[in-house]
């Protein structure tokens, strides 16, 4: 049987997805289905691993149909969205309580399914995200930080399943107003906060943290000398971005990479082809990213 795989966008990103595959089999709402192995997606929220079109008779069939092949599933239904209601409720429920931060992602296989018409269903049994949809929510802290960017950078290290250690040397970048910086000295880092502009003071008084106000462009990872972390939320163009990364590789002073890489306009798909061909590296749209990517390298 021919591979197969289903892509999920982003809410909102289609178009960056589709121009990311290329050609693919059919569209189905945010849903694209390409044959084929899977390959590297980063503008996909979760990718369906091998999905089979199975014929159903009825709501009840559906879900005994599902049921025989696993326990868990999560529905996208951008179409005969009531039908497909019907038929998740018939199936075990699966928790979808926000997280809070430092519990590791679900490890139980979560399978995806959707409804192509009233008598077909597409179901994965496995698939890349171990979150319905590929959404990650968090139980959000609405007194700390000064902005919730915070979030993207919980996301990030939630799905790479590691983070800054207590005493552990971080560089945050572009850090005003401090959301990055704070979240980083809530796990116990020590936090380098790179900006011309000030810090909240909220943020700024927190004895983690070691304000430098300065360029995150001109400064010199070598007068830092060795940390363990790079974090970069910095607005700037994503050739820029990528420029800064190269140095700081070049000088092989960092362990551990997590930047945001922000399209300004149009998005520029062969710089972001550029941040994923970097050796060790992955690049992803998060659920709590908007019009960018984010770029990880760990060791």
């Amino acid at each position: 049987m021919t591979a197969r795989a289903a892509y999920l966008a982003a809410d909102g990103y289609v178009d960056e997805l589709a121009r990311e595959l290329g050609p693919v089999e059919r569209a189905h709402g945010r849903l694209l289905v390409g044959s084929g192995p899977p390959q590297p997606a980063a503008w996909a929220a979760n990718i369906w691993l091998d999905p089979r079109e199975i014929a159903v008779a009825s709501i009840a069939d559906a879900a005994a149909k599902l049921r025989a092949i696993q326990r868990n599933w999560a529905v996208y239904a951008p179409v005969l969205h009531r039908r497909a209601v019907l038929i998740q409720q018939q199936l075990p429920k699966v928790s979808a309580r926000p997280l809070e931060f430092g519990t590791p992602a679900p490890t139980a296989s979560l399978g995806s399914w959707t409804l192509l018409d009233a008598g077909t269903v597409l179901a994965a049994a496995r698939c890349t995200s171990p979150f319905p949809n590929g959404e990650v929510r968090f139980v959000e802290d609405r007194l700390g930080p000064p902005s919730r960017a915070y979030l993207k950078l919980w996301e990030a290290l939630t799905l790479v399943g590691h983070h800054p250690q207590p005493g552990e040397v971080c560089v945050d970048l572009g850090s005003s107003p401090g959301g990055w910086s704070w979240a980083l000295a809530r796990m116990g880092a020590r936090v380098v906060s790179v900006d011309k502009a000030s810090l909240a003071a909220e943020v700024a008084c927190l004895p983690a943290i070691e304000q430098r106000r300065e360029s995150a462009f001109a400064l010199d990872p070598r007068v830092l000398g060795p940390v363990d972390w790079l974090f970069s939320d910095v607005v700037c163009y994503p050739a820029r971005l990528l420029a800064l990364i190269e140095r700081w590789l070049a000088a092989g002073t960092c362990r551990h990479f997590v930047c945001t890489v922000k399209f300004q306009g149009a998005t520029d798909h062969p710089i972001a082809r550029r941040f994923a061909a970097i050796p060790g590296s992955q690049l992803r749209h998060l659920f709590n990213n908007k019009h960018e990517l984010t770029w990880i390298k760990l060791d």
